[in-house]
């Protein structure tokens, strides 16, 4: 939904429900029809270490399939593997 900053300004508290009702919502804040802010739930934050947690634990699945003689260096392509298609943190 787009909304100009001046009626975001006298609806704040119907918005803020509106969201809190459905976190998925997004609300888009104008400025001479220009988007400048958007207004949303906030999105839950992983745990300080999570990433290297979900490092360790690709490397040891590797090392459980028997993947010896061609180790994949995880640390090159860690994006791919942490946030990429099936990555560990969705």
């Amino acid at each position: 939904m787009k909304i100009p900053v001046t009626e975001a300004r006298r609806q704040l508290p119907g918005l803020l429900k509106a969201i809190q009702k459905d976190p998925r919502a997004t609300i888009q804040i104008t400025v001479r029809d220009e988007i400048v802010a958007e207004l949303r739930a906030p999105q839950p934050s992983t745990e300080p270490g999570e990433a290297a947690k979900k490092l360790l634990n690709l490397r040891k699945k590797f090392a459980r399939r028997g993947i010896t003689a061609q180790r994949p260096d995880i640390s090159v392509r860690v994006k791919d593997h942490l946030y990429g298609q099936g990555g560990a943190i969705e």
